[in-house]
Order: structure tokens, then sequence, then C-alpha cells
């Protein structure tokens, strides 16, 4: 039997309309965000190996990666983590006689986890949000599908090579990295499903935590997670997560920075292959970002619109938001971050001025920037570029300057866009 529940009405301007949650909207004063830039991952696990050895090396956290790299289209910790959501979204709007589609205002037609628990109740009781809670083998193997690309999608000659061109914008056999931590969403899942009310976000800077004193392990979070990011411990027999290492974001640690400004996650700062950007934003008390064209984030995802949010149709508002990748098919992408990827793809391709400063601010340093500035450069190069309509597009890169500024406007990083080449000095010996 179908049941129903009054909720709230909130705002979510990542699927462009109201929704429904089970809690009233409050906002942070700032909201703890990231970038993630998919092409430049090499998948090292660097980021994972550094977050395992801060937070989750104690007993009953064998298997805990808070933060974890799979490798899309067939790769998920847990297992086919998303598969099974988007197949109980679907099975619930075929049910609702409804889609989950957008229009052309880039407005959710269709059902978001919470509307769908208003109509649908799952099978485990949790009448909140629609989730499901994964089986204990699907937590073993985080690495479970790496560098694996879908199968006899080209066509091979008699010696198994490949007989036609492979080619942008889209590569039919196709795979790539896929960086998650914690969301901290807008609209947490967890908060919602929690009988206990253990769960909540800070105030200071919206990251989403749970209180261990509070909480009796009932996996109703676990459940209600759409990205899976709240996971048992069963030697404590409570719940456990990623807790954007506030400790760092408050500036506690003297030795990491003695004058007690914001640094990023070990996750973030450990990053070799320099794709990951941290920051705060400021919320505005409506759910809305101000505006502030001076912050990186804000400009990459609200002004540029480059970085998308992952399954913004699930309804949290996630708050870690990601550069698509260039040789995905176009179909997966929009299914995974919404409709606005094929635009942030051809910005990235063909990036402007502006975004291709900012992009070298991308682990430049460790402290988190709350504001940029550019100083122009020459110009140092100039080349045609194709992009997803099969259009050109003359791409002009400037050398152009770019400094960071820390919480308290203080100069935190300087680069360029060419990278500088040293010499190594003739008085030292060459070891290579």
């Amino acid at each position: 039997m179908n049941r129903s529940y009054i909720m709230s009405k909130v705002y979510n301007w990542q699927i462009n309309r109201d929704m429904s949650y089970p809690y009233e909207g409050k906002y942070p004063e700032r909201q703890f965000a990231s970038v993630f830039n998919i092409n430049r991952c090499i998948a090292c696990q660097t980021c994972t190996m550094a977050c395992k050895s801060t937070w989750t090396y104690s007993k009953g956290q064998e298997l805990m990666w808070w933060n974890n790299v799979e490798t899309k289209p067939y790769g998920g910790y847990p297992q086919h983590w998303d598969v099974k959501l988007l197949n109980l979204m679907q099975m619930a709007h075929n049910r609702q006689e409804k889609s989950m589609t957008w229009n052309d205002e880039g407005e959710y037609n269709g059902m978001t986890i919470f509307e769908a628990a208003e109509k649908e109740k799952t099978e485990n009781g949790q009448s909140r949000v629609l989730g499901y809670l994964p089986e204990d083998h699907e937590w073993t193997k985080p690495n479970i599908g790496e560098d694996a690309s879908p199968p006899k999608v080209t066509k091979t000659d008699k010696m198994g090579f490949v007989s036609e061109p492979v080619k942008l914008p889209e590569h039919k056999s196709f795979f790539f990295y896929l960086q998650r931590i914690c969301n901290h969403c807008t609209y947490p899942a967890c908060l919602a499903a929690c009988p206990r009310k253990a769960i909540y976000k800070r105030d200071e800077d919206g990251v989403v935590l749970i209180d261990q004193e509070r909480c009796r392990g009932y996996r109703k979070c676990v459940e209600a997670c759409p990205y899976k990011k709240a996971m048992y411990n069963g030697q404590t027999k409570i719940t456990e997560k990623c807790i954007a290492c506030y400790p760092r974001l408050e500036g506690q640690d003297n030795h990491i920075t003695p004058d007690g400004v914001s640094v990023e996650t070990r996750c973030m700062s450990s990053c070799v292959g320099k794709i990951r950007m941290q920051g705060l934003v400021k919320m505005n008390q409506d759910g809305l970002w101000t505006k502030d064209e001076e912050n990186p984030l804000y400009w990459l995802i609200h002004k540029e619109k480059v970085a998308l949010p992952l399954y913004p149709q699930f309804g949290t508002e996630p708050n870690i938001f990601y550069i698509p990748p260039r040789w995905a098919p176009r179909s997966y992408l929009t299914q995974m971050f919404g409709p606005g990827v094929e635009q942030a793809i051809d910005k990235y391709a063909a990036p402007s001025r502006e975004l291709m400063a900012i992009l070298q601010l991308f682990r430049a340093q460790r402290e988190v920037i709350y504001k940029y500035q550019i100083k122009k450069g020459p110009k140092i190069y100039e080349k045609e570029i194709t992009l997803s309509d099969g259009s050109q597009k003359r791409l002009n890169i400037f050398n152009d300057t770019v400094i960071g500024y820390n919480e308290k406007g203080n100069e935190c990083v300087r680069t360029t866009v060419e990278e500088p080449m040293y010499e190594r000095p003739a008085i030292h010996f060459n070891s290579i």
C-alpha cells in the first residue's frame, strides 16, 4: 500500500524547481564545495590512501573508503550503487506514469528520491527517501571494473586490431575515472532518513556530520544516501562518513596553517593530477549561492557552468561538482550530470581566457582560495577546436598570471598559464 507523507517545499536550483523534502530549508553561512576535473584524473588513488591513512584505519573500518576513485561505466563502490538506484527510480516512475526527463528550460520533470517516497514505500521500510541497503559483499571490491570499457563496440580485423578510426567528440569504447567523497548535500538524504536526528549540517560551512553519541546504527542513512557515502561500522555499531576534514577547514592545525586560515582536505591536498579545487561559497537564506564572481568555484559553477553536479535528478543538491570527460558518450554523461553536459564539454575543450587561467589554480596550493585575480600576459598559442556540433572555434591562449587569496585576503598562490622552465645549474650532477 502506498503511503503519503506531508513534506516541506524547498527550492533546488540544480533541478530548477521547488521539490518536496522532509524538513524546511536551512542554509549555512558558507557551504563547503569542490570541483573535480575528470579529464585530468589518472586513478593513482593517492587521494584514497591519504583519506584512508588519516580517518579509516581502525578496526571495523577495513572496508570503509570515504574517498574512492571508481572506473565508469562498470566500476562502483559499493557495487552498482548508481545502477540500482536508477532502476528503483525508473520503476517508481513507471508505476506513477511519469518520466525522468528534463525540459528545454533545464527543469527536471521527474520525481526526486524524496518525491518518489511520497508515493512509494521501499522494501526495507524507509518511508522518507527512496533507497536500498547494499549487501555486505558489495562493499568488498572498491576497484571492481577498473579500466574496463564496453566490449565489441568497435570494428576489428581478423587479427583483432581496430579497423575503424576512433575520434572525438565521442569514443564508442570508453572509460573514465569518477572521484567520489561525501557530497555534503544541501538537502541530505541521510539527514532526512535518520529517525534519531543524529545527522546535521554545520551552520558555519554546511559540512554534514553524524553525532556519534546519538547514532544507534539503524542504517537508515546508509539505505537513504543515493551516493552510498554513509557507512556502517560493525565494531562500534554506529555509522560513519566523510567529515570534510573539518579541523583543516577551521585552521586548527598549527603545523600546517600557523596563521589559522582554512586549508584543503587530505584528499584534495594530496591529489597528484591536480584535478581538485576546494572552497567555501557564500549562501543566501533562500538556498541560492550569493553572487561572488571573484570566488573561483562560483565562477566555474554558476557563471561559466563548466562544472556540473553528480546525478542532480536524485534531488539532494550535491556540492561536489565535476568537469565532464570529453570523450564519453553524451547520453551516458547527460544521465550522470544533467542537461548541461554538451555546453560544459565545449567550454572546457575551447576554454575562455579566464577559464584557462582559473584551471591553473587547481591544486596549486594548500590553502583554500576565497578570491582570485588575473593579470593579463602575451598571446602564446592559437588553434582551431572542433566543438560537439562539428563547428569550429578558435582557441587563443595567453600567458596570464593568476593569483589566489586566502580567507584573510592574503596572497597564497601565484602562477602562470605557461609553465616556466628551469634549467638545472651545471654545478649539480645529472642524476638521470
